[in-house]
C-alpha cells in the first residue's frame, strides 16, 4: 500500500531529451496527449525532436474540482522542478529578461477531444521578457507578435473564461480584441496579421492590456510563474466548459475523468519566412485514403492553421483541394523538412498501428513535433483504413472490427449532406436526431400535400407537429418528415428510421402556422410552404435552402464488404430486420439480415394500396355480430395472406416473426365525412349508429387497452384468420418446393393462460390447413412477445407454451418507466440534463431496469426450455450498447430496421471480441 501512495503523490510527469517518465499506455493519468509525448520523446524506436515538457496528471483535475479549484501542496515544487529540467534542456531561463524560455499550455483529456478546451501560447513573456526575445530572435516583429497573442489568449481562455465572467452582450473579450485588430489592418491598409509592423504590434499589446483592464476588471499578469499557474488552472477549468460538456455527452465521456495538462517549451512558426506551422494526418481522415495528407502556414503559430483566417497551404500534391490548389506545398517550399516530417509519419502510423493526427512547427528551418494522436475520420475513411491496414498486416481481424464504430456505417448507408457545404452554412433549427442521413426538399404542412406534390415529382419535406398513421403515406412520399413534437420512439421516428429515412422530432426551436402555411424558427425566421430546406438526420439539424448531398453504394465499396466479412466471422449474435414488406425485406437482405424479427400484419393497412384492406379492416371493427365480424374478416383473410406469403418468400426459408393485430382498433377507424358515409352504407347502418359505435371504442388510456392479445381473447376469430392466412402461406410456397418459416407471435401477453388460449386457437387451424393442403407437416414456431413487466417475470410458466420470446423492448420501457414515448419530449430533455437519466431509455436500453426484466425473463424461460429462442424486436435493435447488452444476456438475435442491420451486425461483432 506505501508504494501506491507514493505513486499518487507524483503530480508532474517530465518529457525531452530522449527521455520520458511516462508512456503511451498511461492515457488515464497523463491523458492522450501527454502520453503520446512521452511516447514520442522516450521510446526506443520513435525519440522524435519533441519540444521538452511535462504533464500535469488528471489526478490533479480530479483534485481541482473536489477541493474548491485548488491544487494539492506538493504541485507547485513539482512544477518548479519539472520546469527546471526543461530549462536544463533548453538553455534557457523561464522568466529571464535576457533570453527567456517560453511555455505553452494545453490540455490533454484520455480520450482526444479536439478543439473543446483551452489552449494558452507564449506564456512567460512581459514588458521586461520581450525585450530579451527581441535581444536573441533579432526579430522585434516576431517578438511583439508572441506578445500579443499571449494577452489575448490569456485575456480570453485564464482571465474570462476561466473566471466564470459572462461577456456583456455576448461579445466575449477576445471577439472585442479581434474587431480592434482588424480595424488596425483597415487603417494600414494591409489584409494579413502578417502584414502589420513591429510597431504596430507594440501598440495592441498595450491596448489589448488596457482593453483587458477594462471589459475584465482585472490587470493582465506581468509575473511569468502567475501566468503559467493561471494557465494550467485555465486548462483544467475548461473541462468543465459548454463545449466539453456537451462533447462529452454526445461521445459518451465520463466527466470524472478529468483532463491532464501539458507545458511544453515553445517553438515558433511565426519567426519568420523559414518558418511555419501545420497539422497532418497519416493517411486522409476525409475518404480514408493512404496519403500522408495535411496543411501548413508559414510565419504562423498553431492557432492560425485551425482558425481559418488565412488559407493554409497544403503539405504535397495529393493534400490540395480547390482553395489551396495554387499555394506552394511543404514539399516544394521545404523539400529536406517535409522529408524528415514523412519519415516521422511513417513511424508513428507503424509505431501506433493506426492513422495520427500530428502538429508540426519548423523553427528557423528546424522541425519540431508537438504532438500526435490517433486521428478522428468520417465513417467513409474509418471504414477504407481498417480495411486497408487489415490487408496491409497493419493490424488483425479483430482490431480492424473495433476500429469502426458501429454507427459511423450510417454514413455508408443514405445520403449526407456534404461536409465542405455543412461548414459554410448555420443551422436555423436544431430537434432530435430520428432518421439519420441528409435530405433536401420543400416545405409542406399536411400528409395530402405531399402526396400532392409527391406525384408532381416535387421533393417535399413534411412538416408537423406530429404524425400518425394517417399520415404514412405522405410521409412515405416525402423525403424527409420534421416534428415539433415527440422523442426518439415517436411515430414518426419508428416509421422514418423503418425506411431508413431522414428525420428530425422534438424540434421545438420552430412554431407551425399551418393555416398560414409557413413556421417560424426562434429567432423569428419565416419559413412558407414550398421553400427549401435541408436536413440532417444524423445531427437532429435544419439548414435553409439546399446543400449539397453525397451518396455511395455498398456493392461498389471494397473496403465495407472486406470489413463485413470480418464482422459476420466474429459475430455470435444474429441480426434480423423489422420488415412488413417484401420491398423492405429484400432491403434489408441487401444489408445482411438472416431474418425477419418482427413483421406487424396492421402495417398492410398503411400506404400505398391499403384502401380495400383498410376498408374491410374498417368493416369488421364497427360490426356488431359474430357473422358480420367473420364476413368481413373472409373478405379481408386474401389480402393478409397475399402480403405474408410474398414476404415469406422473398425471405428464402429465413425464419420471419409475425406478430399478430397489436394497436388499438380505434386506430384505424377513420375521421373524415366521406370515409364515414361509404362505411355507414356498406353496413347498412345510419350515421348515427356508426357514430354511437365509434363512441364505444374510444378509450382513456389505448395503449394500455384493448389491444394486442386481448383482440385475440375478445375476437378469437381475428386469430383465427390471421393464423390460417400465415399457414396456408407457408403451406403453398413448401408446396411449390420453397422454403418458408413463419413465427406466429402473440403481442400484449400478460401470462400462460392468455398464450395456451390462443395457442388453441392456432393448433385448431393448422390441423385444417394440413388437410386441405394434403400436407403432413408445415414448420412454424408458436411464441410470444414480451411488453409487459409482468409476462418477463412469468417466464418460466410462458415457456410451457411458448417455442420462443421476443422482447419488444419498447413498450417494456413504457411499461416500466411509465412514461408514454410519445410525450417524453416535454419533460426528457431536462431529465437527461440534469443527469437523472444517463441517456435516453428509448434509444438505449435501460440495462439496470429494463435490461434486468429481459434477463430474468430469459433465465426463467430458459430454465424451462433450455434451447428457447430469444431475441428483441423494438428499436433498441439496432442501438450499439443495445446489441451488446443483448450478446452478454445470451440472446439468439436482435431485429431492427433495415438501414440498421449493417450496425448492428458490426456491434454484434464487437461484443464478441470484446468479451474475448
Amino acid at each position: 500500500m506505501a508504494t501506491k501512495a507514493a505513486k499518487t503523490e507524483k503530480y508532474v510527469y517530465s518529457f525531452g531529451g530522449g527521455k520520458a517518465d511516462g508512456n503511451e499506455s498511461m492515457k488515464n493519468l497523463l491523458g492522450g496527449k501527454g502520453a503520446n509525448l512521452a511516447e514520442m520523446a522516450g521510446h526506443k524506436d520513435l525519440k522524435l525532436p519533441v519540444p521538452p515538457g511535462f504533464t500535469v496528471t488528471t489526478e490533479v483535475c480530479t483534485y481541482f474540482y473536489n477541493h474548491k479549484k485548488t491544487y494539492p501542496k506538493d504541485l507547485e515544487k513539482q512544477v518548479k522542478n519539472a520546469l527546471a529540467e526543461v530549462e536544463k534542456l533548453m538553455g534557457k531561463k523561464f522568466g529571464d529578461v535576457k533570453d527567456p524560455l517560453l511555455m505553452s499550455v494545453r490540455s490533454g483529456a484520455r480520450r482526444s477531444m479536439p478543439g473543446m478546451m483551452d489552449t494558452v501560447l507564449n506564456i512567460g513573456l512581459n514588458d521586461d521578457t520581450v525585450k530579451g526575445l527581441i535581444a536573441k530572435s533579432g526579430d522585434e516583429r516576431f517578438a511583439y507578435d508572441a506578445y500579443r497573442r499571449l494577452v489575448m489568449m490569456y485575456a480570453d481562455v485564464v482571465i474570462e473564461k476561466a473566471g466564470g465572467m459572462d461577456p456583456a452582450k455576448g461579445k466575449g473579450i477576445r471577439k472585442i480584441m479581434d474587431e480592434r485588430l482588424e480595424e488596425v489592418k483597415k487603417t494600414k491598409g494591409v489584409e494579413l496579421d502578417t502584414e502589420l509592423s513591429a510597431d504596430d504590434l507594440k501598440k495592441l499589446v498595450k491596448e489589448f492590456k488596457q482593453l483587458t483592464k477594462k471589459h475584465l476588471k482585472v490587470e493582465f499578469p506581468e509575473n511569468p510563474w502567475d501566468q503559467l499557474m493561471g494557465g494550467i488552472g485555465a486548462v483544467f477549468a475548461s473541462w468543465n466548459g459548454k463545449r466539453a460538456i456537451e462533447y462529452r455527452r454526445i461521445e459518451r465521456i465520463p466527466d470524472e475523468w478529468g483532463t491532464a495538462v501539458n507545458v511544453q517549451a515553445m517553438v515558433f512558426g511565426n519567426m519568420g519566412e523559414d518558418s511555419c506551422t501545420g497539422v497532418a494526418f497519416t493517411r486522409n481522415p476525409g475518404n480514408g485514403d493512404d496519403h500522408f495528407y495535411g496543411e501548413y502556414l508559414i510565419n504562423a503559430q498553431g492557432e492560425d492553421v485551425v482558425a481559418g483566417i488565412r488559407t493554409p497551404a497544403p503539405i504535397n500534391e495529393t493534400s490540395k483541394n480547390d482553395h489551396s490548389k495554387d499555394l506552394l506545398t511543404l514539399e516544394k517550399f521545404m523539400p529536406k523538412q517535409y522529408k524528415e516530417l514523412d519519415e516521422y509519419q511513417l513511424r508513428l502510423e507503424k509505431h501506433y498501428k493506426d492513422m495520427q493526427d500530428i502538429e508540426f512547427t519548423i523553427e528557423k528551418g528546424k522541425l519540431f513535433m508537438l504532438q500526435c494522436r490517433v486521428g478522428k475520420r468520417n465513417g467513409v475513411a474509418a471504414v477504407k483504413m481498417a480495411a486497408d491496414m487489415y490487408k496491409e498486416k497493419l493490424i488483425d481481424a479483430d482490431t480492424a472490427v473495433m476500429r469502426v464504430g458501429p454507427n459511423q456505417l450510417v454514413e455508408l448507408l443514405l445520403p449526407m449532406i456534404d461536409p465542405e457545404e455543412e461548414k459554410k452554412n448555420k443551422p436555423v433549427a436544431k430537434g432530435l436526431p430520428a432518421g439519420p442521413g441528409g435530405a433536401v426538399g420543400r416545405v409542406v404542412f399536411t400528409s395530402e400535400e405531399a402526396v400532392e406534390w409527391g406525384l408532381k415529382g416535387e421533393k417535399v419535406i413534411l412538416v408537423r407537429e406530429e404524425t400518425s398513421p394517417e399520415d404514412v403515406d405522405g410521409m412515405h412520399k416525402s423525403q424527409a418528415i420534421l416534428t415539433t413534437k415527440g422523442g426518439m420512439t415517436s411515430h414518426a421516428a419508428l416509421v422514418a428510421r423503418g425506411w431508413g429515412k431522414c428525420c428530425i422530432v422534438g424540434c421545438s426551436d420552430i412554431e407551425i402556422h399551418e393555416k398560414e402555411k409557413y413556421f417560424v424558427t426562434n429567432t423569428g425566421k419565416k419559413i412558407h410552404e414550398g421553400e427549401w430546406l435541408t436536413l440532417n438526420g444524423t445531427k437532429g439539424v435544419v439548414y435553409e435552402g439546399v446543400l449539397e448531398l453525397t451518396n455511395s453504394d455498398l456493392n461498389k465499396n471494397e473496403s465495407y464488404k472486406t470489413l463485413m466479412k470480418l464482422v459476420d466471422k466474429a459475430k455470435k449474435l444474429g441480426v434480423r430486420t423489422n420488415a412488413d414488406t417484401p420491398k423492405d425485406a429484400l432491403q434489408a437482405t441487401y444489408f445482411g439480415a438472416e431474418g425477419i424479427g418482427l413483421f406487424r400484419t396492421e402495417h398492410m393497412f398503411y400506404g400505398e394500396g391499403s384502401e380495400k384492406p383498410l376498408f374491410l379492416l374498417r368493416k369488421m371493427i364497427m360490426s356488431t355480430t359474430v357473422k358480420e365480424r367473420k364476413a368481413a374478416l373472409n373478405d379481408l383473410f386474401k389480402f393478409v395472406k397475399k402480403d405474408i406469403k410474398a414476404t415469406l418468400e422473398v425471405m428464402h426459408g429465413n425464419p420471419v416473426t409475425i406478430r399478430l393485430l397489436d394497436p388499438p382498433l380505434h386506430e384505424f377507424v377513420p375521421h373524415d365525412k366521406e370515409k364515414l358515409q361509404e362505411l355507414a352504407k356498406e353496413l347498412g347502418v345510419r350515421m348515427s349508429v356508426l357514430n354511437r359505435r365509434i363512441l364505444a371504442l374510444h378509450e382513456n388510456n389505448p395503449m394500455l387497452g384493448h389491444r394486442g392479445v386481448r383482440l385475440g381473447v375478445s375476437y378469437p376469430e381475428i386469430t383465427e384468420m390471421q393464423a390460417r392466412a400465415i399457414l396456408e402461406a407457408a403451406g403453398e410456397l413448401q408446396k411449390e418446393g420453397k422454403k418458408a418459416y413463419p413465427e406466429i407471435m402473440i403481442p400484449v401477453v400478460m401470462g400462460r393462460h392468455e398464450l395456451t388460449h390462443q395457442n388453441n386457437i392456432v393448433e385448431k387451424v393448422y390441423a385444417e390447413v394440413l388437410e386441405k393442403l394434403g400436407l403432413k407437416k408445415i414448420d412454424y414456431l408458436y411464441g410470444t412477445m414480451i411488453e409487459t413487466p409482468r409476462a418477463a417475470l412469468k417466464g418460466d410458466s410462458m415457456a410451457q407454451v411458448a417455442d420462443f420470446f421476443s422482447f419488444g423492448t419498447n413498450d417494456l420501457t413504457q411499461m416500466s418507466f411509465g412514461f408514454s414515448r410519445d410525450d417524453i419530449g416535454g419533460f426528457l430533455p431536462k431529465y437527461l440534463d440534469l443527469k437523472l437519466l444517463p441517456e435516453d431509455p428509448f434509444v438505449s436500453i435501460d440495462q439496470t431496469g429494463v435490461g434486468e426484466l429481459v434477463r430474468i425473463g430469459v433465465e426463467k424461460g430458459r430454465s424451462v426450455k433450455p434451447k428457447l429462442k430469444v431475441g428483441i424486436c423494438g428499436e433498441h435493435g439496432g442501438d450499439p450498447e443495445s446489441v451488446k447488452f443483448c450478446h452478454r444476456l445470451g440472446l439468439n438475435y436482435v431485429s431492427c430496421s433495415p438501414f440498421r442491420v449493417p450496425i448492428a451486425r458490426l456491434a454484434a461483432a464487437q461484443a464478441a471480441i470484446e468479451e474475448k
